[in-house]
């Protein structure tokens, strides 16, 4: 069923708050929902609303938290997310970031405690429009072996980046190191499908085709082989180490209906061109690099997808009427 972007950011904040999010914690989850569906990402769209009711329930999350700052130090931060829904934190930590780069040329902001964050290349947005370079990562539940490894131990491990473009869309790279994302192994799980070669591993470290042994207890490709673990590996640390935050190995699946807080850690970065070759340098590499690309047929720049489904979207949003009927009784109580 097509709905407006507006009633599903209504339907979405009325479910999250029934399932006990404050008002300001609702919102900006809703909000960032609802963008994802807009940006043709539906498996971090409204298909969370229920999952992050549940987090609410089963208090794996706390409605009621409010972010602090927990340490402040020139172009660094850190908030700590308090075990909430995490998108006022990442709100707070995009501001932050971009007014320190103002500053200092260069921001950074981690954020510990926290859960699930949804798409970074949304939460990047922002940073592209202040005219700067965006980098994020966050670490989640455990994912990836080490290399060599049986034992699920780093997360899937997201990096986004996004570099504005003038006049123009900006790129938005935006990727999991896993060969797959979790999410679409959790949808093949709902519907009772198997999942193709080369996606995942069972607890004994085997390939399988079972989605739910997937999630459940098992581990997934890492991209790459080798350099994917070590990659992951990297973006472990830079989202624990700096931030204080859990491990993948020491936070529950999301998936799990019973579980801890997560206590995972993200990390956002904002870089200023005109603070180191300029920005007009800086804009005239970028469109010679994508000229180049474009010049290639077949190529497309990064994001081009997400902004051509966004402005689809402006006619409303397909909604699978299953899922629809389950968020509004969600959001009746």
């Amino acid at each position: 069923m097509k709905k407006t972007a507006a009633s599903l950011f209504q339907l979405a904040r009325e479910a999250l708050e029934r399932a006990g999010a404050r008002r300001g914690m609702a919102e900006a989850a809703a909000r960032h929902l609802v963008r994802a569906e807009e940006h043709g990402l539906p498996t971090h769209g409204m298909s969370r609303v229920p999952f992050y009711c549940g987090f609410l329930r089963n208090a794996r999350a706390d409605g009621a938290a409010r972010p602090v700052m927990a340490a402040d130090k020139a172009a660094a931060c850190l908030i700590d997310n308090r075990d909430g829904l995490p998108y006022e934190s990442a709100q707070w930590a995009i501001d932050e970031v971009i007014q320190r780069a103002r500053r200092n040329g260069i921001g950074f902001a981690g954020i510990t405690n926290s859960g699930h964050v949804g798409v970074l290349g949304i939460h990047l947005l922002p940073v592209a429009e202040a005219g700067m370079v965006g980098v994020a990562f966050t670490n989640s539940p455990a994912a990836i072996p080490a290399w060599g490894g049986k034992k699920a131990l780093f997360g899937t491990d997201p990096v986004a980046f996004v570099f504005p473009r003038k006049g123009r869309e900006p790129l938005v790279i935006d990727l999991a190191l896993t060969t797959v994302v979790r999410g679409k192994i959790m949808l093949a799980m709902h519907k009772g499908e198997k999942i193709p070669d080369g996606w995942a591993l069972d607890r004994d470290g085997k390939p399988t085709n079972d989605p739910k042994e997937a999630i459940e207890h098992g581990s997934l490709f890492p991209i790459g082989g080798a350099k994917g673990a070590m990659l992951a590996l990297a973006f472990e640390l830079i989202c624990t180490a700096l931030t204080g935050a859990a491990i993948g190995a020491e936070a529950d699946s999301f998936f799990s209906e019973k579980g801890n807080r997560p206590r995972i850690g993200h990390a956002f970065l904002a870089i200023d061109p005109g603070a180191l070759a300029g920005n007009e340098r800086y804009f005239e590499r970028v469109e010679t690099l994508v000229t180049a690309m474009l010049a290639d047929e077949g190529v497309r720049t990064p994001g081009s997808r997400r902004f051509a489904a966004e402005r689809g979207a402006r006619g409303g949003i397909d909604l699978a009427d299953d899922l629809l009927a389950k968020i509004e009784k969600l959001a009746a109580g």
